[in-house]
């Protein structure tokens, strides 16, 4: 996690019997990653919120992805392995394997060190029930990097209500993480986490369905990175300013509430719509809308585009460059805690076709998604541009493309 916010998409799912709907928490860049990274992963790890299907339990099926992020010096490249398998109607095993190898040379390594490499890797299991109109799911997830050691569990259950039309679906997370530093023996640290999520999902029409959705989520423990350094202004320093350790919070309560839809149009393609609010102690906010088109063609194509929005005001303790040496109890530098806005434009085309030659197979699903998406930052500067006074460096901003590319086997 050196210089680098981890990233690790938290994949919620509400649903009706005739859609499913995937959200992200999400507030800074690489979250916004992992949200357009864990769209294609929602469609593996279905119900691994506890939010299901009504009274449908998925198909079995297998899935085998491929995912890279390029932009701001960072590379995040690897490949994701889904198994699922239900027995009698009542019952679905899912197991998931997921690698990240990154290389960072971004902005915030460069600045304060030197490029590096590392990788992580994710394993998931869960177990679904299905019991008349009620489901309920219970998950395990670990990852493990050089650094970083993370464990979750998850438990949700929804029921159908008034003649399937309605869905309420709750869950809870607990987390358990353990943070050390590389190159530091005696330095380890503990992060809880737990989280809270309502789900009501409504069929307005025939064409229209609607999902109001609200999380609650806790931290506690060492909430910062162990790498990462604030700057602050020094005379007496070759560049007018020195570094000093980031120091964050020990506690941190955020919630955000979404509203999504999904209208079906007459020649069977569809528009998706979301508008999320995101709110939490350390003085964040944060919103986003994102619109999308789906479109079916001819022989199992089915095209989508989408653009997404989203604008984020800074933490209360962060700056770009503190005026002294321990200017405050809390100092931050983290460009994720910044101020700065996100404009992303996707695209994405997906294949269905049989496989007669292999008698067990029911199809398959051939897919690619490419995202471009733009970083533009109101109060975080450009500190490796050198020769102008500390605090007049141009303003940073990036891009970068996000591909999932993957092929799916139902059995």
């Amino acid at each position: 996690m050196r210089g680098e916010q981890k990233v690790v998409p938290e994949v919620v799912v509400a649903a009706t019997s005739q859609r499913l709907e995937l959200n992200i928490k999400d507030v800074g860049p690489l979250a916004v990653v992992g949200r357009i990274v864990s769209f294609l992963l929602g469609l593996w790890l279905v119900l691994l919120a506890g939010n299901s299907q009504a009274a449908i339990l998925p198909e079995d099926r297998s899935d085998v992805m491929y995912h890279g992020y390029d932009g701001g010096g960072l590379e995040v490249v690897g490949p994701s392995v889904l198994v699922r398998k239900g027995y009698k109607d009542m019952i679905s095993i899912w197991g998931n394997y997921y690698v990240d190898t990154i290389t960072s040379a971004s902005i915030d390594v460069v600045t304060t060190a030197s490029e590096y490499e590392e990788e992580r890797e994710e394993v998931s299991i869960g177990v679904d029930y299905l019991h008349g109109k009620t489901f309920m799911g219970l998950s395990y997830t670990n990852s493990e990097e050089s650094d970083y050691s993370a464990n979750s569990v998850r438990f949700g259950i929804s029921q159908d209500f008034f003649g399937d039309l309605t869905t309420l679906g709750i869950s809870y997370a607990r987390g358990w993480d353990e943070v050390s530093r590389n190159g530091d023996a005696t330095f380890l640290e503990d992060t809880d986490r737990q989280s809270y999520r309502v789900d009501l999902t409504q069929i307005i029409t025939k064409s229209l369905i609607m999902n109001l959705n609200y999380e609650g989520l806790t931290d506690e423990g060492f909430l910062n990175n162990p790498y990462r350094q604030v700057r602050y202004l020094d005379s007496g320093a070759a560049l007018g300013y020195s570094y000093e350790a980031e120091i964050y919070p020990r506690t941190k309560t955020s919630s955000a509430t979404a509203v999504r839809a999904m209208y079906y149009l007459p020649y069977r393609a569809s528009l998706k719509a979301e508008a999320r609010y995101y709110t939490d102690t350390w003085g964040t906010d944060a919103w986003n809308v994102e619109l999308a088109y789906v479109h079916p063609l001819a022989k199992g194509i089915t095209l989508e585009v989408k653009y997404r929005f989203y604008d984020q005001t800074a933490a209360d303790f962060y700056s770009d460059l503190f005026d002294r040496e321990q200017a405050q109890n809390f100092l931050a530098r983290d460009k994720e805690l910044a101020t700065y806005t996100t404009h992303t434009f996707g695209a994405g085309i997906s294949y269905e076709f049989a496989v007669p030659w292999v008698s067990f197979l029911k199809r398959a699903e051939a897919s690619l998604f490419v995202d471009y998406i733009f970083f533009d930052y109101e109060d975080f500067r450009d500190a490796r541009v050198t020769g102008v006074a500390p605090g007049s460096e141009p303003l940073y901003d990036f891009d970068s493309i996000v591909t999932r590319a993957y092929i799916s086997v139902w059995y």
